[in-house]
């Protein structure tokens, strides 16, 4: 691949403005009427659906390295379920992700660590990256797929569509909980391993980068935190490589493997491990 063109970062004060507004909008939960355990448990079941199924599951494993294969269906529900994480257009996670693993905690990375915690786990996100404009040659095997445009055009539109349901269901204190918190919670989990995977933790392989394993991360994550054994396996579907390292998006997948809905998984084998 050519080298990648960097320009300087500059504040996406839209980006800024939406951050700001979700961390004071997720302070609502404090007041008593916002909250019901019914709520609650809508805001569990969703971070489930968008973190584990949505973004773990869709769009890192499946989407972004094409660790496993899925019919078209099941695929395009894991793509919606990630959409609604609210973590930004499908294209752009893709296409960074890849940055990040290509060029990463070096120049080319979009959250490099070296540039400190505080860039790695959410200012890189409220700024132009400086490797935006390479976006569309990293995506290039979804660019043109209909159902990923229309998800990356209209995720704001399709979390507003869910908050509209939501109130339907159970009011304001479903949205408070499915939507703002649910959004916050979900949101600094996945920064969460851009950040203290690679800070915190343990390392199993030695690889050309500052990427750990964290356990916390992972209860947040469904298995994102065991950071290191993803660098060091790329295209594995497998985060996990010890009992001890629980990760539960590899569960799902190994299930869906016995029902026959994921074909051509992906793992690294007990040689390359050692």
């Amino acid at each position: 691949m050519n080298d990648i063109r960097l320009d300087a970062p500059r504040p996406r004060w839209n980006v800024i403005a939406f951050t700001l507004a979700l961390h004071l909008a997720a302070l609502l939960a404090f007041l008593p009427a916002n909250f019901s355990w019914s709520a609650v448990g809508a805001a569990v079941f969703l971070h489930c659906l968008t973190i584990g199924f949505g973004i773990s599951l869709g769009f890192h494993r499946l989407a972004t390295h094409r660790s496993f294969k899925v019919p078209k269906v099941l695929e395009y529900f894991f793509i919606l379920c990630g959409t609604l994480a609210g973590q930004g257009a499908v294209k752009g996670w893709v296409g960074y992700h890849r940055m990040h693993h290509l060029y990463s905690d070096r120049a080319g990375d979009p959250h490099d660590s070296t540039q400190g915690v505080w860039w790695s786990h959410i200012a890189w996100l409220m700024h132009t990256v400086p490797a935006r404009a390479e976006l569309p040659r990293f995506t290039k095997d979804i660019n043109h797929d209909p159902f990923y445009n229309f998800c990356h055009q209209h995720y704001i539109a399709l979390q507003i569509v869910l908050a509209v349901l939501l109130y339907a269901l159970g009011g304001m204190p479903f949205v408070v909980w499915g939507i703002f918190v649910r959004l916050f919670v979900g949101f600094h989990s996945t920064c969460f391993v851009n950040s203290a995977c690679h800070l915190l933790g343990y390392r199993s392989f030695e690889v050309n980068d500052r990427s750990t394993n964290c356990w916390w991360v992972a209860l947040l994550t469904f298995g994102e935190g065991w950071h290191n054994n993803h660098h060091a396996f790329q295209f594995s579907a497998q985060f996990g490589r010890h009992w001890w390292e629980v990760d539960l998006v590899w569960l799902t997948i190994r299930f869906l493997e016995k029902l026959g809905l994921a074909t051509e998984v992906k793992t690294a084998s007990v040689t390359q491990s050692n």
